[in-house]
């Protein structure tokens, strides 16, 4: 029987890449996000409260969901917006009825919305929930849903896709983001805490940064926000360096560390060198 694991925000970018690696790991993957069709409306996807954004992205939890048993592995599609805790009840609820429980949560979904990357008295106080809500709320609840049988079982392991705006004063000339810094920030304590109470049951957890990364959403604001595609790394490298630290024995001495992905895949040759 394959192992399983449940990927947040897996309709597209890095949490995308995270699913299709596992997969071809030898994972049969739970996929959630909040597009389950490509025929779905457009969410609302503007990271300012200067503009609305509405343009389509490619990608949908379906989409993925194909991709992974195409890798000759079992999906299972869940919709779920993490700032909206009833559905993601509802979500966990459906995967445990169908597949009992996972080995592996990789909590990588996020909020995008107004106020991600504006100053502090640009964004409307009533955004900051949403985005704590998010990163740091919605994660607790999957795990208080998922630990369970992990503890039955006696192994598990969580990721949190993490940032280091999270945990790291800003660099010198950087762009502003609160909301971005506030949701990560709120994201990066559940893992030391998952470590700290479970891991005499056999349960592991990580923190991974991935960097600056190429996603759909990144390639359509890397402009309006100075970030240079130049230095972005693949989705791809995050998705390897995940699967190794879900896999490998040497990583459970990782734990207790901030995780850089795009460095873990160059230094394991977990990933072709996609430096110029």
């Amino acid at each position: 029987m394959s192992p399983k694991a449940l990927v947040t925000g897996g309709s597209r970018g890095i949490g995308k890449a995270i699913a299709l690696a596992l997969a071809e790991a030898g994972y049969d993957v739970a996929v959630a996000a909040r597009t389950l069709r490509a025929t779905d409306p457009t969410q609302e996807h503007s990271q300012t409260v200067h503009k609305k954004d509405l343009r389509p992205l490619p990608g949908s939890v379906e989409e993925t969901c194909a991709l992974i048993e195409e890798r000759g592995q079992k999906s299972l599609a869940l919709k779920m917006d993490l700032t909206d805790l009833s559905q993601v009840e509802s979500a966990c609820d459906e995967l445990l009825a169908q597949w009992g429980g996972v080995d592996v949560v990789v909590n990588n979904g996020r909020h995008i919305g107004p106020g991600l990357m504006d100053s502090i008295l640009d964004t409307p106080i009533e955004q900051y929930p949403l985005f704590v809500m998010a990163h740091g709320v919605a994660p607790i609840r999957i795990a208080q849903k998922l630990l369970p049988p992990m503890i039955a079982q006696g192994e598990g392991t969580f990721v949190t896709i993490s940032s280091g705006a999270g945990y790291d004063f800003y660099p010198e000339g950087a762009n502003p983001g609160l909301g971005y810094r506030i949701g990560k920030a709120s994201g990066h304590t559940l893992v030391g805490s998952i470590q700290a109470e479970h891991r005499d049951q056999g349960i592991k957890a990580f923190n991974v940064n991935p960097g600056f990364v190429l996603t759909e959403r990144n390639s359509l604001d890397a402009e309006e926000f100075g970030f240079d595609p130049a230095w972005a790394g693949p989705p791809g490298a995050v998705g390897a360096a995940v699967v190794w630290l879900v896999t490998s024995p040497d990583a459970v001495a990782m734990q207790r560390q901030n995780i850089d992905a795009q460095p873990l895949a160059l230094e394991k040759n977990l990933y072709p060198d996609w430096r110029s």
